[in-house]
């Protein structure tokens, strides 16, 4: 079905491996639509529980391909039409659909993470790295600027000054000093990187309702562009009403009252209510 990426599920857990180990997995047109329908594909499946993301060999991904040269970024973006003639960011489209996946996504990073290998992390929602990992911004480096919606993204990651520095500097950055910064959540040595994610998703997909991770993945995120509080609270109390009345609800306080696992029953795909009926897409969309 694809040739740049791997899909797999096994135990409610979608696992993308980046594919292309003899270039370091380095980032094409056909690994971004590939990528947008994997996504495509997990939303779809309510026996996914949580994604898992990481790349194949001793890289994650080592930037965009730069096979064509000095040409490399002088048509602009992929092959979807832009707006207004400004064609689209290709790591922009992919870090657009990690944004919106219903799923959580977990970064295994188990290598080089560069340029459009590290900015399509940043929308995951939880990022582990191996100890040989290394992560750049390098975009000024090459001469170009920040993509993927990491001008976004990296701030609220990391904060606005350790960000500036980052990319300013466009210098190589270790998997202690990611972690340090929050970019990471932890840092393991070889085989122990996949095995901590898959327990990190087994933990989500064995525990919660899927509907409430999916919308309380929404909620976090939007909210981090909120202007006031009472967005948040008007979100909040309308999920409250609607999961409140719901079977998961009841299931959870009543598997809860006689301490056994809860069964969830109710799926992605049918069940989601919608918390933002004023939210609208963007035009660049």
């Amino acid at each position: 079905m694809f040739s740049q990426i791997v899909y797999e599920v096994s135990e409610n857990i979608a696992t993308i491996t980046l594919n292309r180990p003899e270039k370091l997995n380095a980032f094409t047109n056909t690994m971004l639509h590939e990528i947008i329908a994997a996504f495509d594909m997990s939303d779809a499946d309510d026996n996914v529980r949580a994604v898992i993301v990481t790349g194949a060999g001793r890289a994650f991904c080592a930037g965009a391909d730069l096979s064509s040269g000095g040409e490399s970024f002088s048509r602009g973006g992929s092959d979807v039409p832009g707006v207004k003639d400004v064609p689209r960011d290709g790591g922009g489209l992919v870090s657009l659909r990690i944004f919106e996946s219903l799923k959580p996504v977990i970064g295994a990073i188990n290598g080089a993470a560069v340029g459009v290998g590290v900015t399509m992390t940043l929308p995951m929602d939880i990022r582990l790295s191996s100890d040989t990992a290394k992560f750049g911004f390098v975009f000024a480096r090459r001469g170009i600027v920040t993509e993927a919606c990491s001008s976004w993204f990296l701030p609220r990651v990391v904060g606005i000054s350790l960000a500036t520095e980052w990319v300013f500097t466009g210098r190589m950055i270790s998997p202690d000093e990611a972690h340090d910064a929050g970019l990471v959540r932890s840092v393991h040595v070889g085989d122990d990187l996949l095995v901590a994610a898959r327990t990190l998703a087994k933990e989500i997909a064995k525990n919660t309702a899927p509907v409430s991770v999916a919308l309380s993945r929404q909620m976090l995120w939007r909210m981090l562009g909120a202007s006031h509080p009472m967005e948040a609270h008007r979100a909040e109390s309308r999920g409250i009403l609607q999961r409140g009345k719901s079977a998961d609800a009841r299931e959870g306080v009543m598997s809860f009252l006689e301490k056994r696992a809860a069964n969830f029953t109710m799926n992605v795909s049918t069940d989601m209510p919608n918390l933002f009926p004023e939210w609208q897409d963007p035009e660049f969309s």
